[in-house]
């Protein structure tokens, strides 16, 4: 356990550190070549928009996405996956990569994200907080606790004291919130964001201070990258004024 701390405390001053370490203006030099980002799911429409964004100011770059569970990429990552940016959906996933020494330069923080139920639209099952999850007639999914969204829906049931059973545990967010918008269950626990990605297809219901667990999203360029300097250019956008509009306007809020 003092182990797991020192590593989460030096990680966290890793973060504050790299967070003002770089700037990205806007007015530097366009860099072209390709960069592979590798990120956590409930980032996809996010991202996809902030490359079109970084591709009109570099018409040279290609930014490709692999998105998946953090906990899954960063495995990947360690194993020698071709990844030339890490963007976590939490501190521990990063932290793998960080152990593996396969990063170039300090993560920083980028993002975070509240929990909400998401429910079938129109909310049918009178869903209205955690504590009804645990009802015999609500069909409950999650993420899988080995990933990042599985684990803070799990703390925040316990913060409210529920024993909620899920039907099925799933390989991310994402996967929960589509099972909900086909009609396959009633209620599961994602990110703020993914509510908001999903518009009419699902229903939000808000999680309550006290029983809120915030994701903290932090990123890093992995340290055998093919192209660090555009790399680096896609770090640097989201932390920039300019990348943090682009993450707020997808339910997204400040690190």
């Amino acid at each position: 356990m003092m182990l797991r701390a020192a590593r989460a405390l030096a990680l966290a001053a890793a973060l504050v550190i790299g967070a003002c370490s770089q700037s990205w203006t806007g007015a530097d030099a366009p860099l072209a070549g390709a960069v592979t980002v590798f990120a956590g799911s409930s980032l996809v429409d996010a991202f996809r928009r902030i490359g079109d964004d970084l591709t009109k100011a570099n018409p040279g770059a290609q930014f490709t996405f692999s998105f998946g569970s953090s906990s899954t990429l960063a495995t990947q990552i360690t194993n020698g996956a071709p990844a030339d940016v890490f963007a976590s959906a939490d501190d521990t996933s990063m932290q793998k990569i960080v152990d593996a020494k396969v990063v170039d330069g300090a993560p920083r923080a980028f993002a975070s994200n509240r929990l909400e139920i998401a429910v079938a639209a129109g909310n049918p099952k009178k869903i209205g907080g955690l504590a009804d999850l645990a009802r015999e007639d609500v069909v409950l999914v999650l993420a899988a606790p080995t990933v990042p969204a599985g684990g803070y829906a799990l703390a925040a049931l316990s913060k409210a004291g529920v024993t909620a059973r899920p039907a099925s545990q799933e390989v991310d967010a994402r996967a929960v919130l589509n099972k909900i918008a086909l009609g396959e269950a009633d209620a599961g626990i994602v990110y703020a964001s993914d509510v908001k990605s999903a518009a009419n297809r699902v229903t939000g219901v808000d999680i309550p201070a006290e029983h809120q667990v915030i994701a903290r999203y932090p990123v890093a360029v992995v340290k055998d990258s093919k192209n660090r300097a555009l790399a680096f250019r896609f770090v640097d956008y989201l932390t920039s004024p300019a990348g943090q509009t682009v993450l707020a306007d997808f339910g997204f809020s400040h690190p």
